[in-house]
Order: C-alpha cells, then sequence, then structure tokens
C-alpha cells in the first residue's frame, strides 16, 4: 500500500532525532510515495536538525513533566494542547502510523495516538527508558531497542521488544573519511583526536581539554585536534586554545558525523545512545565521558556496552574539576602514544556494531 504517512513524535535532542530519521530516510527508500511528519519540541537543536533532514515538522509546546503546582498545570495545558494540534494534522492523512522517538514532545502525539486506536511503534535506543518511553511503551505495539539490557526496564512489555540496535543515518553506511579531512583542511599526515560534547556541546568536556592544551603540545609533530564545542561555547573554546602549537579545529557544530567519526584515530565524548551505537558502527577507539546529573545515569551503561567490548574506556565527568582534568590526561596520553592499544579497540568496535537497524525498523513499520 502507498501513500499512507508516517509521523514520528519526540525530540529535544539529536539522540532523539537523528535514530528517527535514519528509519524516515529507509521508509522513504523503500516506499517513496509514502509521507513523513516529525512532532518535535520547540527547542532549537530540533529545528536545526529537522530543517536540514528536509523533513517536514511541527513544533509543539509540550513541557516536560513537574510536579511543582505552576509547571504541572503548565504540563498538563500543553500536552493537550499538543495532542489536540497533532491530531488535527494526523487526521487529514490516511492510513496513519505513529512512531513514538523519545523525549517530553512524544508523550501527547503517542497518547493520541493511543486513544484513537491508531498503529503505534516505539523506538527506544538507551539502555534505560525514559520516563515518556516508559508511557508510551504500555500503548506501543511493538518497541524497537538497541539493547537487550533494556527487557530489564520493561518487564510487562518484553514480549513486545524487538533488539535491532540503533537506527543510524544512511551516511553511515558509505563514510568517507577523506571528505572531512578535507572539508576542514586537516593535514592527512597527521593522526586525529576528535572531541565532542554531542548536538549541544559539553561545557565540562570543552573547559577540561582547554586546560589540557600542554599535554597536547607534546603531539603536536603527530597528532591535531578537531574539537566540537557547540554553539553556545564556540568562543570560548577559540579563546582557550589560543596559542597552542598543535594544529587544531573548533567548529560549532558537523553536520556529516559519519565521515569524521571514520577519521578520527581517537576521540573523547558523550555516551549517550546514539553516540554509542555512532561510535562503534565508525570503528572509532574512545574515552567516554557519560553525562552525570541523569538520575538513572543511563549514559554509564551505554559506555559499559563499549567498555565490556574493549572498544572504550571510561572517564568520569568529575565535580572537581583537576581530578577530572588529571584522570583524563592519564589516559588521553596513554592512548595517544599507544597505536597498538588504539588498533586493537579499532577492531573491538567490529564485534559490536549493528549497521542494518534502521532498515529492519522501516521494513517491519511499511510490512505492519
Amino acid at each position: 500500500m502507498t501513500g499512507r504517512c508516517f509521523f514520528f513524535a519526540g525530540g529535544g535532542t539529536g539522540g532523539h532525532i537523528y535514530p528517527a530519521i535514519a528509519v524516515a530516510e529507509k521508509i522513504k527508500k523503500l516506499e517513496p510515495d509514502s509521507k513523513i511528519h516529525f512532532f518535535c519540541s520547540k527547542r532549537e537543536i530540533d529545528k536545526k536538525i529537522l530543517s536540514k533532514a528536509g523533513f517536514e515538522f511541527t513544533q509543539l509546546s509540550a513541557e516536560g513533566f513537574s510536579l511543582r503546582p505552576a509547571a504541572l498545570l503548565k504540563f498538563f495545558r500543553t500536552f493537550f494542547q499538543s495532542a489536540e494540534i497533532a491530531g488535527q494534522k494526523i487526521a487529514q492523512c490516511p492510513n496513519p502510523v505513529i512512531i513514538g522517538i523519545g523525549g517530553f514532545a512524544a508523550a501527547p502525539v503517542c497518547w493520541m495516538a493511543h486513544k484513537r486506536k491508531l498503529p503505534l511503534f516505539l523506538i527506544n535506543v538507551d539502555i534505560v527508558p525514559g520516563k515518556a518511553n516508559k508511557l508510551i511503551a504500555r500503548w506501543a505495539g511493538q518497541i524497537f531497542v538497541q539493547f537487550d539490557e533494556t527487557k530489564q526496564y520493561l518487564k510487562k512489555q518484553k514480549d513486545k521488544i524487538s533488539v535491532v540496535g540503533c537506527p543510524l543515518r544512511s551516511s553511515f553506511e558509505n563514510p568517507e573519511p577523506k571528505r572531512a579531512i578535507e572539508r576542514l583542511g586537516l593535514d592527512k599526515n597527521k593522526k586525529i583526536l576528535l572531541i565532542t560534547g554531542a548536538s549541544s556541546g559539553s561545557q565540562n568536556i570543552n573547559t577540561t581539554l582547554c586546560s589540557l592544551t600542554g599535554l597536547l603540545n607534546c603531539f603536536a609533530d603527530t597528532w591535531q585536534v578537531v574539537h566540537l564545542a557547540g554553539v553556545n561555547n564556540f568562543e570560548q573554546v577559540k579563546t582557550g586554545y589560543a596559542g597552542a602549537k598543535f594544529t587544531y579545529k573548533v567548529v560549532d557544530y558537523y553536520d556529516d558525523m559519519a565521515d569524521l567519526l571514520s577519521a578520527a584515530d581517537l576521540l573523547i565524548g558523550r555516551s549517550g545512545a546514539g553516540s554509542v551505537a555512532e561510535y562503534a558502527v565508525a570503528s572509532a577507539p574512545s574515552i567516554c565521558m557519560p553525562y552525570p546529573y541523569h538520575k538513572d545515569r543511563h549514559q554509564y551503561l551505554n559506555a559499559g556496552i563499549l567498555v565490556e567490548a574493549g572498544a572504550a574506556i571510561i572517564v568520569d565527568d568529575l565535580p572537581d574539576a583537576q581530578d577530572r582534568k588529571e584522570w583524563l590526561a592519564e589516559e588521553l596520553a596513554d592512548l595517544m602514544k599507544n597505536d597498538a592499544k588504539r588498533a586493537e579497540m579499532k577492531n573491538n568496535c567490529l564485534a559490536i556494531a549493528k549497521r542494518n537497524a534502521a532498515e529492519l525498523i522501516a521494513r517491519q513499520l511499511i510490512n505492519m
């Protein structure tokens, strides 16, 4: 059947949106007449990513849940407003299929789909489902997850779970590392240390690396640095590297991450679910610095999968800046000097990389 509409609901971070884009790309490839629409949050990152991806989207006013009286009132008001807006849009399309992708913007759309008995699916790529996804899992007809370990957090829904991996954009199928090197004006004869704080950047990672210019100067002859600082921290990082002896390139954001990750000889970054999947598929040895402020510490669990496979090490994003700096400096120096260890980590990535999740999910959505 052609001409169906697939609505993806959620957002707030690139970690929610990029896997959905990967599935949407596959749907359009397999069923060109289908229509794709995203319901996302009003955060700027959602608009930025989806505008470049070329898919239609509607930004919803939905807010995160809070027990504070004023915030709770706003939550309910924006929840039902968002559900109504989504419902009106979905009603205009034949044979709609709704896919929750995580984040507070997903809940009102999926609740509306559940009430109308529409086909509803859930994509959950973190080991530990967030609040919205735990709710949506009750309603979904099928749940696609990255990790088998997720089943223990959705015990009542385990019969609906398919472990497929994390959907990655089509660019990860055939990355071109040389293209990233050329676009960024890098030295093809030097190894690349890539630093990334995910789509929005990381203040702690940024400041820690800027404090390690003395260490990095020692590797100036053989290494160069690419630092994805985030839009809000770009100038701060550029200032932090001023006077460095090593070659560096500071950028606020980079779209073609498949190329850049494949070009990296070592990376330092967060360990969101999408990020760890990308590290593995790109065979990028990594130092993971999990975001430390999530109550469920799910980024530590995500990184643990890479560590168990011998593809990464963890350095805690410690509250004390000096402790954080010393720990990272020790691990970083060791890996930058140790070509054999990095080669082993690179090879270990292959054992856990799952490359076809997007197509597996797309085919199941189309054939439902």
